[in-house]
């Protein structure tokens, strides 16, 4: 009686991972297969765990952004300034701005100041005429929204008006004031106006006519109405005019002191180029843009603090 050979029973092997259970076959009974087993099921649940991707705040990322961005543009101008012509090199440019911030309010005269003195010049004028165009614009675009009969007698004269040229009232300025001084500020009125009264009105008409309706049933005077529904609704509309306005009114000041003379930054760079002096032409340039940037950005954060929900 010959002897019957005994099969080894080969039993399924279940792996419990983070993503569940895995069945991974037959394992016979042996220490090298218990051996892979276990190489398995760690292997599993390594791959079963959430991947967690670290990523570095936005600020930091824009940050860099920024940084390339400017280190490109410097690269790019230096390449330029090597090629030739009598645009001058960063390094030039730099030496030339630590002297003149170094006493950037010294005076010597009409005539003779420091960059510092016609930065304040040219934002006096340009807070005048703007605040004078922030007293017209913002009741009459309040006015144009809120009455058709008086939208509809102005769109036509805003629509006409508002593409001239900036430089083109300034004669008009020069002729009623007989002083360039006044003159630069009614062009700076002129240009700021426009943005103003559009967005003013813009904003006013978005105001739900719903809320007219219960304001009319509440028989709410039309004080209560421009106080409690109007200037709410229209404020962010508002804001943004008046944003876009004094964008328009730094660069206005800047091409009416080239032709009107006096103290200013628009004047000094004119006076600059006179005296074949590049470097401080570009450093006037820079000193337009960082300037602008402040005021509008200033600006960005009082928006920011008044909006209507």
């Amino acid at each position: 009686m010959s002897a019957t050979p005994l099969k080894r029973k080969m039993l399924p092997v279940e792996v419990s991972g983070a993503s569940g259970t895995v069945a991974t076959g037959p394992s016979p009974a042996h220490p090298a297969a218990a051996e892979l087993s276990d190489r398995l099921a760690r292997r599993t649940a390594t791959e079963g765990r959430p991947y967690r991707r670290v990523s570095a705040p936005e600020w930091v990322i824009s940050s860099i952004y920024a940084v390339l961005g400017m280190v490109l543009f410097v690269l790019a101008w230096g390449a330029i300034a090597r090629m030739g012509g009598r645009i001058p090199d960063p390094a030039a440019v730099w030496k030339a701005a630590v002297v003149i911030f170094s006493d950037p309010f010294y005076s010597k005269g009409p005539n003779d100041q420091g960059i510092g003195w016609n930065v304040l010049s040219s934002l006096r004028r340009v807070a005048l005429g703007f605040g004078a165009a922030a007293a017209v614009g913002i009741p009459l675009g309040f006015l144009i929204g809120r009455f058709s009969v008086i939208s509809g007698m102005a769109a036509p004269i805003v629509a006409m008006l508002r593409p001239v040229s900036p430089l083109a009232w300034l004669p008009i300025g020069l002729l009623l004031f007989k002083a360039a001084n006044p003159a630069a500020i009614w062009a700076i009125f002129i240009c700021s106006l426009w943005p103003m009264i559009i967005n003013t009105a813009l904003g006013v008409r978005q105001v739900p006519q719903d809320y007219l309706n219960v304001a009319r049933v509440l028989n709410l005077s039309e004080w209560k109405i421009f106080t409690k529904i109007l200037l709410p609704s229209a404020l962010p509309f508002m804001i943004t005019g008046v944003r876009l306005s004094i964008g328009v009114a730094w660069l206005v000041i800047v091409a009416a002191e080239m032709l009107t003379g006096g103290v200013g930054i628009g004047f000094w760079v004119w006076d600059e180029w006179n005296n074949l002096k590049v470097e401080h032409i570009i450093i006037a340039i820079f000193t337009i843009g960082i300037v602008g940037l402040i005021l509008e950005q200033t600006l960005v954060m009082v928006a920011k603090r008044f909006t209507y929900n």
